[in-house]
């Protein structure tokens, strides 16, 4: 409301001294009127009309005179009205979580601590730090000992304590506030509205000479910094954890996946091989010699299976896009140790997007950790996400890098450009209808 007044003030003085003007203008205008008449009727004489012209000159120069008067007040009024508008901004700090969104960038840390549980224990160390500088006598905040009120100086301390603990108090409860609350990306929000309080309370306390000691303010400024690298620190081993989990799942199916076929082929060879016996009694060498090549065939299998159980490189890299949820020029690149690789996809195309992934390239490789590390440094300009590396989508179409896959692997058996896309050009016609 304070920086309104001086604002409705300035108006009005404004307004004022456009009717003075126009009134000036009136007046003159008369004057200019009435010595024509006098002239040509020839009414009045000389001293008459000199008299008349000096009230209305004194009229003018008056209202002159106000009207610099009401200038001159509308702008001290106005030089004020800035002077708090300044002082308004100065005091601001942006706290709206969209504003600070749209500013935030990598985050930096403050403390390069190895994880987050030493971080946890440094703001511990830190925090019994705080506890003990804010218990009595414990500097946290300076204040003048020489007051004396109703001439006793025992009240004046009392006087000073109890105002040193009221603003202490007000400090603290700004600051902790700001812990709670705090996120990386608001931390220099955090830091600056910190200031601003300490700022606030030493100025209220200029007179009694009380304010918050450099020290105590500088250990809730590495509270805030701590806490914030704390907190990202924590976000990315929940992320990489999280990552691991995936990992390990998708692992977890492929051993299970490789032993359910190596049993299977087992079962499968055992029962070729009663089969052999029973034939070799009977003396069928034809049948015998058929179910040996049978037999071969499945050892062979097995040999493979074993291989892709030994072999943790070996597995299948995909190639896949999805336009109707990221657009035409959007492709993810990842591999898979599944026996079958379109399980793996399947589970992707689950309920988080809203359109099936099209494929547009699946190949084994018994290197398919090194192919795939070797497209993802290939396609690093291109990466969506620059701070998960995890995060495998690339802005290209499929006939990049089908170049690129065909440079690392050789020659690839199949490789779809366009993506079908069945449900989503079904829905763009379905809505195009529904249009019109």
């Amino acid at each position: 409301m304070s920086a309104i007044r001086p604002r409705l003030k300035a108006q009005e003085l404004t307004i004022i001294a456009q009717n003075l003007v126009a009134d000036a203008k009136e007046i003159q205008a008369e004057h200019q009127n009435a010595l024509r008449q006098l002239e040509v009727i020839g009414g009045l004489s000389v001293v008459e009309i000199e008299d008349r012209r000096r009230v209305l000159q004194a009229e003018v120069d008056a209202l002159t005179a106000q009207l610099v008067q009401g200038r001159a007040e509308i702008e001290v009024a106005q030089q004020s009205l800035r002077a708090q508008t300044d002082e308004a901004l100065r005091t601001i700090v942006e706290t709206r979580e969209t504003a600070l969104l749209q500013e935030v960038g990598i985050y930096e840390y403050r403390h390069p601590l190895t994880d987050a549980v030493a971080y946890e224990k440094a703001l511990d160390r830190l925090q019994d730090a705080i506890k003990a500088a804010a218990r009595k006598d414990g500097g946290a905040i300076l204040a003048t000992t020489t007051w004396e009120v109703n001439g006793s100086k025992v009240e004046g301390r009392k006087m000073a304590q109890e105002m040193s603990k009221l603003m202490l108090r007000a400090f603290n409860a700004e600051a902790d506030t700001l812990v709670r609350g705090l996120k990386p990306y608001k931390l220099d929000s955090a830091l600056e509205r910190l200031k601003k309080v300490e700022e606030t309370i030493r100025r209220l306390g200029t007179t009694m000479q009380i304010g918050i000691s450099p020290s105590y303010f500088q250990l809730r400024i590495d509270e805030l910094e701590l806490t914030a690298d704390f907190l990202e620190k924590q976000a990315e081993e929940k992320e990489t954890e999280r990552q691991e989990r995936v990992r390990m799942r998708e692992e977890r199916k492929a051993q299970q996946e490789i032993e359910r076929e190596r049993a299977k082929l087992e079962k499968e060879k055992q029962h070729y091989a009663n089969a052999l016996d029973a034939l070799e009694l009977k003396g069928d060498q034809d049948g015998v010699q058929r179910l040996r090549e049978q037999l071969a065939e499945v050892d062979q299998a097995i040999e493979s299976v074993n291989a892709r159980a030994a072999n943790t490189r070996a597995g299948y890299v995909y190639v896949i896009s999805n336009i109707g949820s990221f657009g035409e020029k959007m492709v993810k690149v990842g591999m898979t140790r599944r026996l079958d690789p379109m399980d793996r996809i399947r589970e992707l195309s689950d309920a988080s997007v809203p359109f099936n992934f099209d494929v547009h390239a699946v190949f084994f490789s018994n290197d398919a950790v090194g192919i795939e590390s070797a497209m993802h440094d290939r396609l690093a300009d291109c990466r969506v996400n620059i701070v998960n590396r995890r995060r495998e989508f690339f802005r290209v179409t499929p006939l990049e890098v089908k170049t690129h896959l065909g440079e690392l692997a050789g020659e690839l058996l199949e490789f779809r450009e366009a993506a079908e896309a069945i449900e989503y050009r079904q829905t763009c016609v379905a809505e195009s209808s529904h249009m019109s």
